[in-house]
């Protein structure tokens, strides 16, 4: 009998929309650190996790709907900063629900200290966890996180 081979996990990587401009707006809430710089932490630890990565960014709601559907069949997981679409995407919410795909729900902020109307994620019923509040180290403990979800598959 031939063993199984492991084949290399798949994630998909999702920054919503106006990440492309961290480093320049607000940096007192979302930090200094460049959408690129938090890119390549996350291509080293995939690296190191042998893991792919393929990461996006839109500030288009359909696009990232799209991304996730065409991505079912693809990817083994899902990590997502819906960024503003958090709080108003049933689209979003209902794509990752539809798919099954494993999620998790990244932020830079904590969202439940700030305006209450980010306290309400349509995002975290549908997604395995949520990391936020720790600046870019969210994406890398959510990266983590994810892969230990997938690798206990």
């Amino acid at each position: 009998m031939k063993p199984k081979t492991k084949t290399m996990k798949r994630i998909l990587v999702i920054h919503g929309p106006n990440l492309d401009l961290l480093g320049e707006r607000e940096p007192g809430i979302y930090g200094r650190l460049r959408l690129e710089q938090i890119n390549s932490a996350l291509k080293k630890i995939a690296k190191a996790k042998k893991v792919k990565l393929d990461i996006v960014q839109s500030s288009y709601e359909g696009q990232i709907v799209e991304r996730i559907i065409k991505g079912r069949d693809k990817y083994d997981g899902l990590l997502i900063n819906p960024a503003a679409y958090t709080h108003t995407s049933v689209a979003i919410r209902d794509a990752i629900s539809g798919t099954g795909i494993i999620t998790v729900e990244v932020h830079l902020s904590n969202i439940y200290a700030r305006e209450e109307f980010r306290h309400k994620s349509l995002i975290s019923p549908v997604a395995k966890g949520t990391v936020l509040g720790f600046g870019p180290k969210s994406y890398t403990l959510g990266l983590l996180a994810l892969i230990d979800l997938l690798n206990a598959r």
